[in-house]
């Protein structure tokens, strides 16, 4: 582990940093002596060559601050309406902290709907690349103003996670409010047992070591181990560190064991599976057999109209969908489908000699191609 953790953070070339509201903000707004150290750190950083790209909450607690006189709801547009206040707010402390350091930052805000189109995604990554090839500091906040809640990413851990495979990234560095990830509360438990290191993130009882929060909750422990279980199916490292604590980026970078290193998997996944697994929305939801459950999960087969028993949603051909077993309630697979859900509905439980007579045409044996399938899909 040390060794491995030694030689990426030696030769990592392209960084994203993720900061929460927790680090940056404190019952004043914005703490300018974490945002001016964390740029002190990454201006270093970028010092020795290596491309930082910065992924920052922050603006809603920014944007609270100066309504003090108003009453704090939860709802969306509230928020909404304070980001784009804090926002601007954000970013100029930003660009004044980093400007000491003669570094140029660059503001980019997403929302889903930007990189759940392959065009605009394409378009997002030469944007970033091109900011990269001219040394800027890229700094990138989900666009709360505009998003409405089914295009919301859920969190930036969410969107940093889909960032590192937007610029192709070495490494995953979470600032965060812990010294690390604990196997139980430390704020209940005091002898909670911290780990330096998680070789798989893959087998971690994510679930009961957050207290069985489900998939759709966001915030806190949890969705920092589910975003570090992305990073490491395409091959990225994730460090998790204590963001307010002094100089923890340089301690980490010259090598002393502080945080959390969580390992990435041996066997990864391709940038387009990561693509359409994680930034399209199912449309559906295809129930199979125990034999397709079989050959899909366990022996990465296609899934086959033969081996379907029920299909939910209207679809068309192409859409991503989820497959799950008959009678399981955990959903551990995605695909893109290769027929509309009426097709497949006509087709369900058939032989692939049987769809012509039925379609009146037969272009492709299978439901969804292996090609087309994630089957460890995270938090979908």
């Amino acid at each position: 582990m040390n060794k491995n953790r030694s030689k990426v953070l030696e030769n990592a070339g392209r960084v994203v940093i993720k900061v929460g509201s927790a680090v940056l903000t404190s019952e004043d707004g914005l703490d300018m002596r974490v945002v001016t150290r964390l740029a002190d750190q990454i201006s270093l950083l970028h010092d020795r060559g290596v491309d930082v790209i910065l992924v920052s909450s922050g603006a809603v607690a920014a944007g609270r601050k100066l309504l003090s006189s108003c009453k704090a709801k939860s709802d969306l547009v509230f928020k909404q309406a304070t980001s784009a206040i804090g926002q601007s707010r954000l970013m100029h402390a930003y660009d004044e902290v980093f400007g000491r350091y003669k570094k140029i930052t660059a503001q980019i805000l997403l929302t889903r709907d930007d990189l759940n189109s392959r065009e605009r995604f394409i378009n997002a990554r030469n944007t970033m690349l091109q900011l990269l090839s001219w040394r800027a500091i890229p700094i990138i906040n989900e666009n709360d103003t505009v998003a409405v809640q089914e295009l919301k990413f859920g969190d930036n851990d969410a969107l940093a996670a889909l960032i590192l495979n937007l610029v192709e990234a070495d490494l995953f560095i979470n600032l965060t409010s812990a010294d690390g990830v604990f196997m139980d509360n430390p704020l209940e438990n005091p002898d909670a047992e911290k780990l330096s290191c998680i070789e798989d993130i893959k087998g971690l009882p994510i679930e009961n070591m957050c207290r069985g929060k489900s998939s759709s909750g966001s915030g806190g422990m949890y969705s920092k181990l589910l975003a570090a279980r992305k990073a490491a199916q395409i091959g990225v490292p994730t460090l998790i560190l204590a963001g307010r604590d002094r100089f923890c980026l340089e301690k980490a970078f010259d090598g002393q064991d502080i945080g959390t290193w969580i390992m990435p998997c041996d066997k990864v996944i391709s940038s387009r599976k990561f693509w359409f697994a994680y930034n399209l929305e199912p449309e559906g939801t295809i129930s199979i057999d125990k034999g397709a459950a079989r050959a899909v999960f366990e022996k990465g087969k296609s899934l086959l109209p033969a081996g379907i028993v029920d299909i939910q949603g209207d679809f068309g051909k192409g859409a991503l969908v989820k497959i799950v077993e008959q009678g399981e309630i955990r959903i551990s697979a995605v695909g893109l489908t290769n027929y509309k859900a009426s097709d497949l509905q006509l087709i369900k439980g058939k032989k692939s000699s049987e769809i012509k007579n039925l379609t009146g045409e037969c272009l492709y044996p299978e439901a969804i191609h292996r090609d087309n399938l994630l089957l460890d899909a995270i938090g979908i």
